[in-house]
């Protein structure tokens, strides 16, 4: 493989050089950074949740956190932390649909001596059964309880995965189903290890100020990791389109309020010089967490529905908790979407406002209208000059922001190793500096659309049954303000709300189901 070299530039620890080799057949990604105080590791294995067979749903994630939670034939995990603390060494797994992660960090002067856990952790795993058990009793309380029970916001976003890519391997949690978990055993895990976590399938990132003989050791030892195994080839499939916009609205006994996910495949993914177009107008419409864009502006700030309503061309992991985008979650199918947060519920709304004593649904149906019709009005008008330099001049400071250290580096580099690319941050800077308002609105038109479309809605059991009728009637859903606050909003705005409250959508599907029988 050609070594590729790029030079250090503006905001010196915010874009690095990265060197791509091959190492006696092992690929390699480098940062070097001799002046650099620690070394940062990762084996990015390609193998994901999506590896998963019927029955052994999970088994991926177990067998990759009984390895990151577990021992080594020398020492437990509670001794490995012991030794380790006094470093300030420290590792954690990532684990999604096609790949897995292992991230290593230590100071220099300590590597030699990490370096054999470290090693020992794959080329020695111990596998007990105390480390499996603790694994799986944690795994099976996700499954069972936590996605269900801490955020709403994340059980609609991977309720919808699960119905985006019902029957392809990108369908169930990566934490796998209640009755795959459960039936889950230490000799499966043992088996998914031998299987799957090959040399043969890893990219070996490292960073920071390591010395060329420490490299090759490594490669050399982790390269020939269960050598014997047979490397399968990957099957992804992909998702079916739906007819029409389908709806599951999850019913959850008091729900605090509506929360909303959902959209629809496309086509292209970081690899495709398009991206960089789709991330304009994407940052426009409802970049993660700016109050600049169209959606937020329109639902949070004018009209006070919710705490914020953002949209993404990929899948962003953890949303609630990052502000930034963390590399390591690389697909090869991807697919745009909406995220409102939640609105609130007609039960909330009687609760606090008399006058309002007799509405049937919240805020959800009309907030869905709301950010359909906003999708379809740049569908069809496409952005204006003004609104296209100011975002790009955004995103090409933005971006930079997202490798401010270089451990968030070295993964963005790993990520770009895997869709084909050099450096996708610095290439996405280079393609923005090219872009032109035609290239944005033709790749709005080419890729985005509203027909087709699935939508979660994590909502409570009071409002369920009434929302679904709402959606599947079509029935106008005029906002529900209080009394106060409908005296000081403006003309423009009541107005543009009777518009918004009779928008069509071509809903063909709506389904109800129950909370409890999620992720089964």
């Amino acid at each position: 493989m050609k070594v590729i070299k790029r030079t250090i530039i503006a905001f010196a620890v915010l874009m690095s050089a990265g060197i791509f080799a091959n190492i006696y057949g092992q690929e390699v990604v480098e940062l070097k950074q001799p002046t650099s105080n620690k070394v940062i590791v990762k084996f990015m294995f390609k193998v994901g949740s999506s590896t998963d067979t019927a029955g052994r749903q999970g088994l991926v994630y177990t067998t990759a956190q009984c390895i990151a939670e577990g021992g080594t034939k020398d020492l437990t995990n509670a001794q490995i932390k012991s030794k380790i603390y006094p470093w300030a060494a420290g590792y954690f797994v990532t684990v999604d649909k096609e790949v897995t992660i292992f991230t290593f960090e230590v100071p220099s002067v300590f590597l030699n001596d990490f370096y054999p856990i470290m090693k020992g952790l794959f080329l020695n795993p111990s596998f007990s059964k105390d480390d499996f058990d603790r694994v799986k009793a944690n795994q099976q309380n996700f499954v069972d309880q936590v996605i269900r029970s801490s955020s709403d916001e994340e059980y609609s976003k991977k309720a919808t995965e699960a119905f985006l890519f019902h029957g392809t391997g990108y369908e169930h949690l990566v934490q796998g189903k209640s009755a795959s978990v459960k039936a889950s055993t230490l000799d499966m895990v043992k088996k998914c290890f031998h299987d799957n976590f090959l040399g043969r399938n890893l990219t070996i990132g490292i960073a920071g100020n390591y010395s060329p003989e420490f490299l090759s050791s490594l490669v050399s030892d982790i390269g020939k990791l269960n050598a014997d195994a047979t490397l399968k080839p990957r099957n992804f499939y992909k998702p079916l389109a739906p007819n029409g916009i389908n709806v599951q609205i999850i019913s959850k006994e008091n729900a605090l309020g509506s929360a909303i996910y959902g959209g629809f495949s496309i086509p292209i993914t970081r690899k495709n010089d398009d991206f960089a177009a789709m991330m304009v107008a994407n940052s426009y419409l409802g970049e993660h967490r700016k109050s600049y864009s169209l959606l937020y502006q329109k639902i949070r700030e004018a009209r006070s529905m919710n705490y914020g309503d953002y949209t993404y061309i990929e899948w962003y992991d953890n949303g609630g908790s990052n502000m930034l985008p963390r590399p390591g979650f690389p697909r090869s199918f991807n697919y745009a979407s909406f995220w409102l947060r939640p609105v609130q519920t007609a039960k909330g709304l009687k609760g606090q406002y008399p006058e309002l004593k007799d509405i049937k649904i919240g805020h959800a149906h009309f907030a869905l209208r709301m950010a359909i019709r906003e999708m379809d009005k740049l569908i069809e008008h496409g952005m204006t000059q003004s609104d296209f330099e100011l975002t790009r001049t955004f995103l090409r400071s933005y971006i930079k922001l997202y490798t401010q250290t270089p451990e968030k580096q070295l993964g963005f580099l790993l990520d770009s190793k895997f869709y084909g690319r050099n450096d996708y941050i610095s290439e996405m800077d280079g393609l923005l500096s090219k872009l032109t308002l035609d290239d944005v609105n033709k790749a709005i038109k080419k890729y985005w659309q509203t027909k087709d479309m699935y939508f979660t809605i994590v909502t409570d059991e009071s409002e369920a049954d009434a929302l679904a009728e709402s959606l599947k009637s079509n029935t106008p859903s005029p906002m529900s303000y209080s009394n106060t606050l409908k005296e000081v909003l403006s003309k423009e705005i009541l107005a543009e709300d009777e518009i918004v409250s009779k928008y069509p959508l071509n809903v063909k599907f709506v389904t109800v189901t129950q909370s409890k029988d999620s992720f089964k």
